[in-house]
């Protein structure tokens, strides 16, 4: 409710004060909208998607992920032109950079609430807001998501293999729908401009895991249960709890590394059968071991984007580590859970 209350007022303020910002919607996306969020709700992630005019997408590197934004002629709405660098690129960090200032100034102005801004984090897509709620504190990620309406880019010709799992039709009408970009900063780049963009699937993989049967009965009230979102949540509290005691070593894995091993997952094993409620211990080993194979390897494929090397090679050491602490919990039963 606070939440709600805080962001609905963000999202009127940024329609008024920026004409390119007028038709901005908020969408929720991340764990709690899942309905796999373990712990206190405490961090949300709300996508604010701009609608925007016919674009063109160029790579920026060789992973199919990351793209220059630039507008196939000059858009109609004359505000647009101020986030254009010199080469007609969309700057993802003059954009930030104008919401960010707007939402600063908002917060202010927030009756009965102490809303405040967060220090702005390298590399980091999202504008970070803490609002005061004694005892704790929430924090809420806002991230700025282009939504365009044109085919997918070539990158993703091969990734979403949910033939066998959600069926044909289901692959169809997600690759039918809209592109989301966020702005998110590509290291790779050899001089860093602030300027590219990367795909964004969240929405569809939302729906993926709130609609996860390959029946479509799994889980509705008179349905058979599974355990799927049962293993997500116990994949991303693993994860969070060993994130907790190592942190300096496990900086670098998020929980978008263990659902994307969960979707996998999901295509390994496509029939309710594989997740009964009462397997949930057999399958959740199941998904760990995966895990736990694509670390020895460092290799976890993008679920959209098979290009895509989510692992990156130069963190081999840290593959091992995280691989060496599941291997581990699982022979012992799982101690970090009873800490």
């Amino acid at each position: 409710t606070l939440v709600n209350k805080v962001v609905s007022h963000l999202v009127q303020a940024i329609r008024g004060k920026d004409s390119c910002f007028s038709s901005i919607e908020r969408q929720s996306s991340g764990s709690y909208y899942e309905r796999v969020k373990i712990s206190e709700p405490n961090e949300f992630d709300i996508m604010l998607v701009m609608p925007v005019p016919r674009i063109q997408l160029d790579e920026s590197d060789d992973t199919g992920a990351y793209y220059y934004v630039s507008f196939q002629r000059s858009p109609k709405e004359k505000g647009w032109l101020k986030f254009l660098e010199e080469d007609g690129k969309l700057s993802a960090f003059k954009m930030l950079q104008a919401l960010r200032e707007i939402i600063k100034q908002e917060v202010k102005t927030i009756k009965d609430v102490e809303v405040t801004v967060a220090r702005k984090k390298a590399g980091s897509p999202a504008i970070t807001l803490q609002i005061k709620n004694p005892p704790s504190e929430i924090s809420v990620d806002i991230i700025l998501t282009l939504e365009a309406q044109k085919s997918w880019p070539p990158s993703t010709q091969d990734g979403l293999k949910i033939e066998q799992w959600l069926g044909t039709k289901k692959r169809r009408d997600f690759r039918f729908s809209s592109i989301y970009l966020v702005a998110k900063q590509n290291k790779r780049e050899k001089v860093l401009r602030g300027n590219t963009w990367r795909l964004s699937f969240s929405h569809i993989e939302k729906e993926m895991i709130n609609n996860h049967g390959n029946s479509k009965t799994c889980c509705e009230s008179d349905g058979p249960k599974c355990c799927r979102k049962g293993c997500l949540k116990l994949l991303k509290f693993l994860l969070e709890r060993l994130k907790m005691k190592h942190p300096k070593e496990l900086e670098k894995f998020c929980s978008y590394h263990v659902k994307t091993a969960f979707l996998h997952s999901c295509v390994m094993w496509p029939n309710d059968t594989n997740w009964h409620l009462g397997n949930l211990d057999h399958s959740f080993q199941q998904c760990l071991g995966f895990f736990v194979d694509c670390l020895q390897k460092s290799q976890l494929t993008h679920f959209f984007i098979p290009q895509y090397n989510l692992l990156s090679l130069e963190d081999k050491a840290r593959h091992h580590f995280l691989s060496r602490k599941i291997s581990y919990e699982l022979n012992n039963g799982f101690p970090v859970f009873h800490e």
